[in-house]
């Protein structure tokens, strides 16, 4: 790590450093450029919200074979069948989960880029694997069948992405500075030319690129844009997303891009102990076993679609609809035969917040639902689904349950005991609205004209999701627009 900063005026500043913030760091530098990266978090609180992620990037791919040239060596791979997801199939994805509020431009680049970048990545020390224990199922043969188009992800997950970004940016030479909270940026005729840092001297450079993240951990920003209520959402990853440079970006004449009324929000337990920014467990008090199952509330009601399509589809969307359920909570129901199929890693950890019992009603007292309520909706649950069907969880396999709201597919009975209950609410991720940009990764002024200096990538760009998002897309986006600022800072 690089110490002198003072007096120096840096070829590139980046603000931020997760997995965008690093992208776009690493590219400039590549082009020897003097990069800069201030990064608010202390050492031990640094990474945004990458670190807190599970690691998952979508790309498109040819099959297996496209990808091995990255991954890491398993000995799964000789039984593993990884189907060919095409760049027809991520972008219509895109089209299909925003109802096609997704900016066309932007998702082109997003999705004709993925693979290469997460090469070029790869080049740089960057380990990725196949995803077995989120995205495949062992099949009876024991043979693995990856599903949901979401396949790879980073050796250690964003613990190990953000470790593997910074060696690579200490390798190449990029000065890193944690504790400095950028607070707004300097603009000299009409170029933006450095940052603002709260209780330090000013610093400057050519250009910055803007990788701070989005407003999900600003509590009057989210009820303000999100609504009201959604005070009431946990935050999953990093506390220090607050939209200081989206504001600061507005400040000067950014224009504002994206959805700014909807965000990324997850089924999250609601009981566990310190259910927030948890570093240590980090992504896995998400609860997304959910299509097995079904979900109620209090009043015993089931109120969405737990089978609409693989999780990976629907899960960054239903952490708003728990949002709206009374006292913002929800309980996710199995029993005692679909409960091995539970994903370990979120449903078998200690001190998650769960309750059992060999009976319906001692399982409503346990957690407050109506036991009425509960009796009366799996009775119906139970009595309408089409046992005709083979339930098969690596397809959407069409068994259903004809009840309001249906479920699509993988209806299960719940009549097994014991019965277990898994208690959600609302973990918010990242907002939607941000910066609009072109596909350059330029911040563009309210004429659509960009902004002399400026890029921003990660979740602080605004165009490409709306309402939700496919799985993996995320630290996707970020290093193909990271990538794309620094190359052009």
């Amino acid at each position: 790590m690089h110490e002198e900063s003072s007096g120096r005026r840096w070829d590139v500043i980046v603000v931020g450093g997760g997995n965008a913030g690093f992208s776009a760091a690493l590219a400039a530098a590549e082009r020897g450029r003097s990069v800069l990266l201030l990064e608010r978090g202390r050492e031990g609180e640094a990474g945004g919200n990458s670190f807190y992620t599970a690691g998952a990037t979508r790309v498109a791919h040819g099959g297996l074979e496209d990808l091995l040239d990255i991954l890491e060596p398993d000995e799964r791979h000789a039984k593993t069948l990884v189907p060919p997801y095409s760049r027809e199939d991520f972008r219509a994805d895109m089209v299909k989960v925003t109802g096609g509020a997704n900016d066309p431009a932007l998702t082109e680049v997003l999705v004709s880029e993925g693979l290469d970048t997460v090469r070029w990545l790869h080049g740089h020390g960057l380990r990725y694997r196949l995803m077995y224990e989120r995205q495949a199922y062992a099949r009876p043969d024991g043979t693995y069948l990856f599903w949901g188009g979401l396949h790879i992800g980073n050796l250690g997950g964003g613990q190990g992405l953000v470790a593997d970004h910074t060696a690579a940016a200490n390798r190449a030479g990029v000065a890193i500075r944690y504790a400095h909270r950028a607070i707004g940026l300097l603009v000299e005729d009409g170029r933006v030319a450095g940052v603002r840092v709260e209780g330090r001297d000013d610093v400057r450079a050519e250009s910055v690129v803007l990788a701070a993240g989005g407003f999900e951990a600003n509590g009057e920003l989210r009820r303000r844009h999100l609504g009201e209520g959604w005070e009431n959402a946990k935050v999953r990853g990093t506390p220090l997303n607050t939209g200081d440079m989206i504001l600061a970006a507005l400040e000067i004449g950014a224009a504002p891009g994206g959805d700014w009324t909807t965000c990324h929000s997850v089924a999250w337990d609601a009981w566990a102990d310190l259910n927030e920014s948890n570093r240590e467990l980090t992504n896995r008090l998400t609860r997304q076993s959910y299509p097995l199952g079904i979900v109620v509330n209090v009043e015993g009601r089931r109120f969405l679609d737990e089978g609409a399509d693989f999780r990976n589809y629907t899960y960054a969307k239903y952490g708003r609809e728990i949002l709206a359920q009374p006292g913002s909570i929800a309980f996710q129901l199995f029993d005692a035969d679909l409960r091995p199929l539970l994903r370990a890693e979120e449903y078998d950890m200690p001190g998650i917040g769960f309750a059992s019992a060999d009976t319906l009603d001692e399982l409503a007292r346990m957690t407050g639902v109506d036991p009425d309520g509960l009796r009366r909706t799996l009775d119906e649950f139970n009595a309408s689904i089409d046992r005709s069907v083979p339930f098969d969880p690596t397809v959407k396999d069409g068994r259903s349950a004809g009840v309001q709201p249906p479920k699509s597919n993988w209806a299960m009975p719940i009549e097994t005991a014991p019965f277990y209950a898994y208690p959600v609410t609302c973990g918010i991720t990242f907002t939607f609205g941000g910066v609009k940009t072109d596909i350059e990764a330029r911040v563009l002024g309210a004429e659509g004209v960009p902004i002399p200096g400026l890029f921003a990538a990660g979740e602080m760009l605004g165009g490409l999701f709306s309402q939700n998002y496919p799985g993996g897309s995320g630290l996707t986006a970020g290093m193909v627009f990271g990538r794309r600022a620094g190359s052009r800072a």
